[in-house]
């Protein structure tokens, strides 16, 4: 190590010297005697310092420059301008621990454990005012610590908004995409039917018998029925998924909201031939948005009546107990397998099948059910097998009549 002194003023050396912690305490007199005896060096840089495993017992305080501490294969920190290290040397005799090298042509004050230990037999006001500054470092230790933990806590907060966010616009994007399925495919596809027929029923109709006429009429009712039902669960559906479906619940008895789409939906079962029953009247009062209750009972009966069979039952049945009304519509149609019952209720892979009467679907409908019963306090799920039929079931608050 190449070190070359120069003069530096004493009130110089008493100012970088308050600056270490462990003297910050320490009486103005003392600090005096330590500037007196601390050295002043100056030192190239890439010298080495301090090497591992020296006896070098002296604290070095950086008067101007750059220092890393290392071993070998490893920088455990750098110092630079009032930095300091090596303090522990003043009181422990013990091999240093690893190597000092200079960046930069670096000057230091050092002071020597001996005369330390001189100034500390002599003064024994220094050991109260070393302690007094090592408590404050530690007290500085934990307030920097306590905001270490606040900005990390702040930190895993910015991660979990940003991780809600990115889940946000995942659900986004596939709404987007299957709004824009629902607009290309399963709305055109319905208008080209309807558009299809009326232009041949007015280009052709002096040529049709009154049969072929009412076939074509009623094929051109059952496509825009269709069209008409996906349009309002598409609108409902968007108004949902901007925000602008307040909830408004109130006491209704849900008896009769499926008696009134019973009534709604009576054709559409008499076409097939099924066996439309309803619940037995009573008082079954729940606390629920009314319409969102209507759409959630309208969407359920008619995927029952639509995946049912010519001949076939539909029945809606009431249960209640302490805290929920549960509505069960249950079908003898054409069941869900394991693999598709896993798949309802998701707008990224919820399965759309044709009906059996050829009645199409987007799968809206369930989507639909399921965040309307959940806004309202309830839960919905599917009992189902292949063959032998399907019953959806759905909870919602019971309230008391008064």
């Amino acid at each position: 190590m190449s070190i070359k002194d120069e003069v530096l003023k004493l009130t110089d050396k008493v100012s970088i010297i308050k600056h270490v912690s462990i003297f910050s305490e320490v009486p103005s007199e003392v600090i005096d005697e330590i500037a007196m005896v601390a050295t002043q060096h100056t030192i190239p840089a890439d010298s080495i310092i301090i090497n591992k495993g020296d006896m070098d017992y002296a604290l070095y305080v950086i008067i101007k420059g750059a220092v890393k501490v290392h071993d070998d294969r490893h920088t455990f920190n750098t110092f630079s301008d009032n930095d300091y290290f090596g303090e522990y040397a003043l009181i422990d005799s013990s091999p240093r621990s690893a190597t000092v090298t200079t960046l930069t042509p670096t000057t230091v004050l050092r002071l020597d454990q001996v005369h330390f230990n001189q100034i500390v037999e002599t003064n024994k006001k220094i050991t109260q005012g070393i302690l007094k500054g090592l408590i404050l470092r530690l007290r500085n230790y934990n307030v920097l610590q306590s905001e270490l933990i606040k900005k990390g806590e702040e930190i895993q907060q910015q991660r979990d908004a940003l991780e809600k966010q990115r889940k946000e616009l995942e659900v986004l994007n596939s709404t987007k995409d299957k709004f824009f399925a629902i607009i290309a495919h399963d709305l055109r596809n319905p208008f080209s039917t309807v558009l299809g027929l009326s232009e041949l029923l007015a280009r052709e109709f002096e040529n049709f018998d009154a049969d072929r006429l009412k076939e074509f009429i009623n094929q051109i009712y059952k496509y825009s029925n269709n069209t008409y039902n996906l349009l309002e669960n598409l609108l409902q559906w968007s108004m949902v998924q901007t925000g602008r479906m307040p909830l408004r619940p109130k006491v209704v008895n849900v008896c009769d909201i499926v008696s009134e789409n019973i009534e709604l939906l009576r054709g559409n079962a008499s076409n097939k031939g099924i066996d439309l029953k309803g619940p037995k009247e009573g008082e079954w009062y729940i606390y629920a948005d009314v319409n969102m209750m209507t759409t959630v009972v309208r969407n359920l009966i008619s995927n029952a009546i639509k995946f049912t069979e010519q001949g076939g039952v539909v029945e809606i049945k009431l249960e209640q107990d302490n805290r929920f009304v549960t509505v069960s519509i249950s079908d003898t149609g054409v069941g869900i397998s394991a693999a598709d019952r896993n798949k309802l209720f998701m707008l990224d892979s919820n399965p759309t099948t044709i009906g059996t009467g050829q009645e199409k679907g987007t799968g809206l409908g369930l989507i639909l059910c399921k965040e309307f019963v959940e806004r309202n306090g309830g839960k919905i799920w599917v009992e189902s097998n292949l063959g032998k039929g399907t019953t959806f079931h759905f909870t919602s608050p019971r309230i008391e009549n008064r």
